[in-house]
């Protein structure tokens, strides 16, 4: 019979892996912070002020006034765009389905079913198996404070410029690169904390599509949303709520096509499938470069 202590301890090896795990995510988020900073210093303007007060920049800080409120708006539409609502909710699927196939056999995007495997495994006694059940909830819990921390130092002056919505797609970006370079021995649950990690993260950051909520990791809510939508647009012959079951319905799909995508590649391809995420998620980056670009060189 085992004692409490004995189900809680981990050998030295895997202590020290967790060890460099927590220090390597340690130094991607706060590389992603100073990539964001270099950026925002080499394309911030000085001193330049338009006609009619439409906006100021003085010393690198942005003042606003009420008539910019167009400009924001069209230079955040790429967050809550479908374009990129798409592109979010295949590499939702494709970590899903990757984690099944290839890590253990788990859903490291949603923590419903971990939350449960909680609650019956300190039922059973099984403490054990409860930590390490209780890891990718941690991670997930972890990943949501450090959206919040990164929007919050995002000031909303510089939130204009840049976004924190780039740094949470750099930061997904270099993990999921690095878990492609892991080796097989390292063992599934420490790949499914960071995944869960980086699923909430994403999650957090991306809330709004066009004028709706959904969920970029998960399909549940956003099956429930299309199903109520098209009941609605049917019985009122409404073509808004038509548009937004469309929406929704093509949310779902993109995430099966993202789990079939991870099946194919994962079966063939192994754990360095994971970089055809992470190459969906560099488009995405792409699109907020592009828009960035754009909204600099706009009138209004």
């Amino acid at each position: 019979m085992y004692t409490v202590y004995e189900y809680f301890a981990l050998n030295n090896k895997e202590l020290y892996q967790y060890n460099s795990l927590c220090k390597l995510i340690n130094a991607i988020i706060y590389g992603s912070l100073y990539i964001n900073y270099c950026y925002n210093k080499l394309y911030t303007f000085k001193n330049i002020k338009k006609k009619g007060d439409i906006f100021t920049l003085v010393t690198n800080d942005i003042s606003i006034s009420q008539n910019t409120k167009s400009k924001a708006q069209v230079h955040t539409v790429t967050a809550e765009s479908m374009r990129l609502g798409i592109l979010l909710a295949t590499v939702g699927g494709f970590l899903d389905a990757y984690t099944f196939i290839c890590r253990g056999g788990v859903f490291a995007n949603a923590q419903t079913g971990n939350i449960v495997l909680l609650g019956v495994d300190i039922a059973k006694g099984n403490f054990r198996q409860a930590f390490m059940v209780f890891l990718p909830i941690l991670a997930f819990i972890l990943g949501a404070i450090v959206c919040e921390f990164i929007k919050e130092l995002t000031s909303p002056s510089i939130t204009l410029v840049t976004g924190s919505e780039r740094i949470i797609l750099i930061i997904e970006i270099i993990v999921l690169i690095t878990i492609g370079f892991l080796p097989d021995t390292v063992p599934d649950i420490f790949v499914t904390v960071v995944i869960s990690f980086v699923c909430s993260v994403q999650i957090c950051s991306f809330t709004k599509l066009v004028d709706s909520p959904y969920n970029t990791a998960m399909c549940t809510a956003n099956l429930r949303s299309a199903c109520q939508s098209a009941y609605a647009a049917f019985r009122k012959k409404d073509k808004k709520l038509t548009l937004k079951a469309n929406r929704y319905m093509k949310i779902v799909f993109s995430f099966i096509t993202g789990g079939a995508l991870s099946g194919m590649l994962t079966l063939s391809l192994g754990g360095k499938s994971i970089w055809f995420a992470a190459m969906i998620l560099t488009i995405a980056l792409i699109l907020f470069t592009i828009d960035d670009f754009r909204f600099r060189n706009s009138d209004f």
